[in-house]
């Protein structure tokens, strides 16, 4: 038998290595943009930046210090100058995805920081690997803006995984619905009519206001948010106000709000406070052709019939008077059993020689009384 040769029987000492092998080493050597490896083989492993991380401003020499120990998955056993290419980046990658196919399989939430804010959705890095998630699943509305999820840690689930196709997507969307479903349930199950609750103001529309409840939303209706009336609910209330509400009727998963708690309904005192005879202070709301709607307080508006507004002929009440305008004036007729106050700023011009008016003296076409009927009906309804 031959003898071998001292270089012969330090290869046969070393160990052999093939592609896609994940071998372990000594970092002997760091460069700016290059990592030498020790891997126990006849050869020393090279790690390139582009293989080590993503990130083109990092400096090798200040994240690996020779002596470190290294994993690193092996991308040619011979590069045609004798050395080993290896990766750093791609072993973390694979067990990234490992990581990910578990928690696909166990349908497991995972936490992760938003790495990348793209046009079409985020990126985010599990373990080395990236996860998309489309624009579509990161909330459980329309986010129009995204770059406020940048850097940011946030929770989603697995709901494709094809590493092959590169096609990893994730969802938040999912467990937001799943999580408001709870809180639904939970909200559900606590509130009944009557209760008086407290929620954030989510959003504003020409018809009224949505409020969050933890859990559902609750409408608060324009014709529920004073006992006076409210013209436009953006000039009442602002996105994100705390507000106190009464829960006026519950349909299925709709819930209507009020703000018209029923101890403060003004008509409750209106019988003594706005009696026939007493003089009284208000702000002229509206006009129509026929007369004037005075608001004495919110929730309260008198009539003041064109005919009663000055012993001098007016022919309509714009002519004499001015939308906000605040006057004064005598209670002719009180009728709180359809809600309705007449008043005359005729009965005071004269001290001396005072008018007395009767309801039957103010005449009010039908047609018009029938109108005016016609708006307080639409007014309730709203």
């Amino acid at each position: 038998m031959s003898e071998l040769s001292f270089e012969q029987l330090l290869e046969e000492s070393l160990k052999t290595i093939r592609t896609g092998e994940v071998v372990t080493g000594t970092v002997i050597g760091v460069k700016e943009d290059e990592i030498i490896l020790n891997i126990g083989y006849k050869s020393d492993g090279i790690i390139s930046k582009n293989e080590y991380t993503n990130d083109s401003s990092v400096n090798l020499m200040n994240v690996v210090q020779v002596g470190d120990e290294m994993e690193a998955k092996v991308l040619k056993v011979n590069d045609g100058e004798g050395q080993v290419l290896l990766s750093y980046k791609r072993l973390a990658v694979d067990r990234g995805n490992k990581r990910l196919e578990e928690a696909f399989n166990n349908e497991e939430v995972l936490t992760a920081k938003v790495v990348q804010v793209l046009d079409g959705g985020l990126s985010v890095n599990v373990e080395g690997a990236r996860v998309f998630i489309p624009a579509s699943l990161v909330s459980d509305s329309y986010e129009k803006n995204l770059e406020k999820y940048a850097d940011q840690e946030i929770e989603f689930v697995i709901t494709e995984f094809n590493p092959r196709k590169r096609r990893v997507i994730g969802n938040r969307k999912q467990l937001l619905l799943a999580r408001k479903a709870e809180l639904q349930k939970a909200l559900f199950e606590r509130i009944e009519i009557g209760q008086v609750v407290e929620g954030v103001v989510k959003n504003i529309t020409d018809f009224g206001a949505f409020i969050d409840l933890g859990g559902a939303d609750g409408l608060l209706h324009i014709s529920e948010m004073s006992w006076g009336r409210v013209e436009n609910p953006k000039k009442v209330f602002k996105v994100g106000e705390e507000i106190r509400a009464f829960i006026k009727d519950i349909n299925g998963d709709k819930i209507a709000l009020s703000l018209k708690f029923p101890d403060e309904n003004p008509w409750v005192m209106a019988a003594d406070n706005y009696a026939v005879g007493n003089v009284v202070s208000g702000r002229v709301a509206r006009m129509t052709d026929f007369g004037a709607f005075v608001e004495l307080e919110p929730g309260i508006d008198a009539l003041l019939h064109v005919s009663q507004i000055s012993r001098q002929h007016v022919e309509k009440p714009s002519d004499v008077l001015a939308i906000g305008q605040e006057i004064e004036a005598k209670v002719v007729d009180f009728n709180g059993e359809d809600k309705k106050i007449s008043l005359s700023m005729k009965a005071l011009e004269s001290l001396e020689a005072p008018v007395e008016v009767s309801a039957e003296e103010i005449e009010v076409p039908e047609a018009v009384e029938e109108a005016s009927v016609a708006e307080d009906a639409a007014g309730e309804e709203e």
